[in-house]
Protein backbone atom coordinates (compact mmCIF):
# COMPACT_ATOMS: atom_id res chain seq x y z
CA UNK A 1 0.00 0.00 0.00
CA UNK A 2 0.87 3.66 -0.97
CA UNK A 3 -0.01 6.95 0.93
CA UNK A 4 -1.23 9.37 -1.83
CA UNK A 5 2.42 11.12 -1.31
CA UNK A 6 3.76 7.91 -3.11
CA UNK A 7 5.11 6.74 -0.02
CA UNK A 8 5.14 3.02 1.48
CA UNK A 9 2.33 2.83 4.07
CA UNK A 10 3.38 0.74 7.04
CA UNK A 11 1.36 -1.91 8.00
CA UNK A 12 -0.63 -2.63 10.60
CA UNK A 13 0.35 -4.93 13.28
CA UNK A 14 -1.65 -7.90 13.17
CA UNK A 15 -3.78 -9.27 16.07
CA UNK A 16 -1.04 -11.85 17.20
CA UNK A 17 1.56 -9.34 16.37
CA UNK A 18 -0.14 -7.40 18.61
CA UNK A 19 -1.02 -10.11 21.34
CA UNK A 20 3.00 -10.92 21.01
CA UNK A 21 4.14 -7.35 21.85
CA UNK A 22 2.04 -7.27 25.24
CA UNK A 23 3.78 -10.69 26.00
CA UNK A 24 6.81 -9.35 25.87
CA UNK A 25 5.79 -6.28 27.44
CA UNK A 26 4.66 -8.52 30.47
CA UNK A 27 7.36 -10.68 30.95
CA UNK A 28 9.79 -7.91 31.07
CA UNK A 29 7.66 -5.74 33.52
CA UNK A 30 7.29 -9.15 35.64
CA UNK A 31 11.17 -9.86 35.63
CA UNK A 32 11.86 -6.68 36.15
CA UNK A 33 9.48 -5.91 39.48
CA UNK A 34 10.10 -9.84 40.85
CA UNK A 35 13.97 -8.96 40.83
CA UNK A 36 13.36 -5.44 42.59
CA UNK A 37 10.84 -6.48 45.06
CA UNK A 38 10.59 -10.21 45.43
CA UNK A 39 8.45 -12.94 44.24
CA UNK A 40 5.73 -12.29 47.22
CA UNK A 41 5.63 -8.82 46.78
CA UNK A 42 4.27 -7.88 42.98
CA UNK A 43 0.54 -8.34 42.16
CA UNK A 44 -0.73 -8.73 38.82
CA UNK A 45 -1.75 -5.66 38.52
CA UNK A 46 1.23 -3.86 39.56
CA UNK A 47 3.23 -6.05 36.67
CA UNK A 48 0.20 -4.83 34.02
CA UNK A 49 0.60 -1.00 35.20
CA UNK A 50 4.30 -1.24 34.19
CA UNK A 51 3.94 -3.14 31.11
CA UNK A 52 1.45 -0.36 29.94
CA UNK A 53 -1.72 -2.51 30.41
CA UNK A 54 -5.21 -0.76 31.02
CA UNK A 55 -6.88 -3.87 31.74
CA UNK A 56 -5.71 -5.21 35.35
CA UNK A 57 -6.57 -8.28 33.80
CA UNK A 58 -3.66 -8.44 31.34
CA UNK A 59 -1.70 -10.88 33.08
CA UNK A 60 -4.14 -13.54 33.89
CA UNK A 61 -5.47 -13.14 30.53
CA UNK A 62 -1.99 -14.25 28.19
CA UNK A 63 -0.25 -16.10 31.24
CA UNK A 64 -2.45 -17.38 34.04
CA UNK A 65 -1.04 -17.78 37.57
CA UNK A 66 2.07 -15.99 38.58
CA UNK A 67 3.47 -19.82 38.29
CA UNK A 68 2.69 -19.81 34.76
CA UNK A 69 4.28 -16.17 34.19
CA UNK A 70 7.41 -17.51 35.85
CA UNK A 71 7.72 -20.37 33.81
CA UNK A 72 7.25 -18.38 30.61
CA UNK A 73 10.30 -16.15 31.87
CA UNK A 74 12.39 -18.99 32.84
CA UNK A 75 11.81 -20.72 30.04
CA UNK A 76 12.24 -17.31 27.66
CA UNK A 77 16.00 -16.81 28.58
CA UNK A 78 16.49 -20.46 29.03
CA UNK A 79 16.45 -21.67 25.46
CA UNK A 80 18.70 -18.35 24.41
CA UNK A 81 21.15 -20.05 26.74
CA UNK A 82 20.64 -23.21 25.59
CA UNK A 83 21.83 -22.24 22.24
CA UNK A 84 24.55 -20.18 23.22
CA UNK A 85 25.49 -23.53 25.89
CA UNK A 86 25.36 -25.85 22.68
CA UNK A 87 28.76 -24.14 21.17
CA UNK A 88 30.35 -24.64 24.85
CA UNK A 89 30.11 -28.18 24.86
CA UNK A 90 30.74 -28.69 21.33
CA UNK A 91 34.79 -27.35 22.39
CA UNK A 92 34.21 -29.25 25.82
CA UNK A 93 34.43 -32.77 23.67
CA UNK A 94 37.07 -31.83 21.74
CA UNK A 95 39.63 -31.08 24.89
CA UNK A 96 37.19 -33.31 27.50
CA UNK A 97 39.08 -31.17 30.81
CA UNK A 98 37.67 -30.14 33.94
CA UNK A 99 37.64 -26.69 33.20
CA UNK A 100 36.16 -27.23 29.77
CA UNK A 101 33.12 -28.77 31.15
CA UNK A 102 32.74 -26.83 34.22
CA UNK A 103 33.15 -23.36 31.71
CA UNK A 104 29.93 -25.21 29.63
CA UNK A 105 27.94 -24.42 32.68
CA UNK A 106 28.99 -21.36 33.52
CA UNK A 107 29.82 -18.98 30.46
CA UNK A 108 26.13 -19.44 28.86
CA UNK A 109 24.96 -17.59 31.49
CA UNK A 110 27.32 -14.88 31.23
CA UNK A 111 27.20 -14.35 27.33
CA UNK A 112 23.54 -14.49 28.15
CA UNK A 113 23.54 -11.47 30.79
CA UNK A 114 26.39 -9.53 28.52
CA UNK A 115 23.91 -9.62 25.71
CA UNK A 116 21.08 -8.04 27.76
CA UNK A 117 22.50 -4.88 28.04
CA UNK A 118 22.23 -2.75 30.72
CA UNK A 119 20.18 -2.52 33.36
CA UNK A 120 19.56 -6.43 33.82
CA UNK A 121 17.18 -8.63 36.42
CA UNK A 122 17.33 -11.64 35.01
CA UNK A 123 20.12 -13.00 37.41
CA UNK A 124 18.35 -11.56 40.46
CA UNK A 125 15.35 -13.65 39.23
CA UNK A 126 16.88 -16.53 38.79
CA UNK A 127 18.56 -16.53 42.61
CA UNK A 128 14.79 -15.90 43.79
CA UNK A 129 13.55 -18.42 41.71
CA UNK A 130 15.70 -20.94 42.32
CA UNK A 131 16.03 -20.64 46.55
CA UNK A 132 11.92 -20.41 46.81
CA UNK A 133 10.48 -24.05 47.52
CA UNK A 134 7.29 -23.00 45.36
CA UNK A 135 9.13 -22.68 42.08
CA UNK A 136 12.80 -24.69 42.69
CA UNK A 137 10.83 -27.20 41.19
CA UNK A 138 9.69 -25.41 38.45
CA UNK A 139 13.18 -24.65 37.54
CA UNK A 140 14.39 -28.09 37.64
CA UNK A 141 11.71 -29.42 35.35
CA UNK A 142 12.73 -26.87 32.64
CA UNK A 143 16.29 -27.56 33.28
CA UNK A 144 15.66 -31.09 32.58
CA UNK A 145 15.12 -30.50 29.28
CA UNK A 146 18.27 -28.97 28.18
CA UNK A 147 20.27 -31.38 26.24
CA UNK A 148 23.50 -29.49 26.69
CA UNK A 149 23.33 -29.19 30.91
CA UNK A 150 22.49 -32.97 30.59
CA UNK A 151 25.63 -33.85 28.63
CA UNK A 152 27.75 -31.91 30.55
CA UNK A 153 26.50 -33.42 33.78
CA UNK A 154 27.32 -36.69 32.66
CA UNK A 155 31.02 -35.69 31.53
CA UNK A 156 31.47 -34.06 34.96
CA UNK A 157 30.53 -37.23 36.45
CA UNK A 158 32.49 -39.14 34.67
CA UNK A 159 35.49 -36.82 35.28
CA UNK A 160 35.05 -36.90 39.01
CA UNK A 161 34.20 -40.43 39.36
CA UNK A 162 36.47 -40.69 42.27
CA UNK A 163 34.33 -38.94 44.48
CA UNK A 164 31.64 -40.75 46.07
CA UNK A 165 28.25 -40.47 44.40
CA UNK A 166 26.57 -38.43 47.36
CA UNK A 167 29.65 -36.03 47.40
CA UNK A 168 29.16 -35.54 43.70
CA UNK A 169 25.95 -34.66 43.74
CA UNK A 170 26.90 -31.98 46.79
CA UNK A 171 29.19 -30.36 44.75
CA UNK A 172 27.17 -30.01 42.10
CA UNK A 173 24.62 -28.03 44.25
CA UNK A 174 27.33 -26.02 45.42
CA UNK A 175 28.17 -25.03 42.12
CA UNK A 176 24.40 -24.24 41.41
CA UNK A 177 24.65 -21.93 44.38
CA UNK A 178 27.80 -20.65 43.55
CA UNK A 179 26.81 -19.62 39.81
CA UNK A 180 23.37 -18.45 40.52
CA UNK A 181 24.34 -16.03 43.44
CA UNK A 182 28.09 -14.84 42.42
CA UNK A 183 25.99 -13.25 39.15
CA UNK A 184 22.77 -11.88 41.27
CA UNK A 185 25.02 -10.32 43.53
CA UNK A 186 27.13 -9.17 40.63
CA UNK A 187 23.86 -7.68 38.98
CA UNK A 188 22.44 -6.18 42.28
CA UNK A 189 26.10 -4.39 42.96
CA UNK A 190 25.58 -2.41 39.21
CA UNK A 191 22.04 -1.92 40.29
CA UNK A 192 23.43 -0.12 43.09
CA UNK A 193 26.25 1.95 41.68
CA UNK A 194 28.58 -0.89 43.60
CA UNK A 195 31.66 -1.85 42.88
CA UNK A 196 32.42 -4.82 41.13
CA UNK A 197 35.11 -7.30 41.70
CA UNK A 198 35.39 -7.74 37.76
CA UNK A 199 34.83 -5.39 35.01
CA UNK A 200 32.59 -7.56 32.91
CA UNK A 201 30.15 -11.03 32.95
CA UNK A 202 33.04 -12.86 31.04
CA UNK A 203 35.61 -11.73 33.97
CA UNK A 204 32.72 -12.72 36.69
CA UNK A 205 32.66 -16.13 34.59
CA UNK A 206 35.94 -16.48 34.87
CA UNK A 207 36.23 -16.07 38.51
CA UNK A 208 33.33 -18.39 39.30
CA UNK A 209 35.12 -21.43 36.97
CA UNK A 210 38.35 -20.76 38.96
CA UNK A 211 36.55 -21.77 41.99
CA UNK A 212 33.98 -24.23 41.01
CA UNK A 213 37.39 -26.14 39.34
CA UNK A 214 38.98 -26.25 42.62
CA UNK A 215 35.90 -27.20 44.15
CA UNK A 216 35.79 -30.55 42.30
CA UNK A 217 39.37 -31.05 42.57
CA UNK A 218 39.34 -30.88 46.10
CA UNK A 219 39.69 -33.84 48.71
CA UNK A 220 36.97 -35.92 50.55
CA UNK A 221 37.53 -35.16 54.05
CA UNK A 222 35.19 -36.87 56.84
Amino acid sequence: MRTTSGTAATAAPTGAERAASTRERILDAAERLFAERGLDNVSHRQIAAAAGQGNVSAVNYHFGTTADLVRAIVRRHGELVEALRARWVDEALVSDELRAWVSCLIHPVAEHLESLGSPTWWARFTALVATDPRYRELIATELEQSDGLSRTASALARLAARLPEPVRLERGEMTRLLAVHVFAQRETALADGTPVARATWRGSADGIVDATVGLWQAEVTG
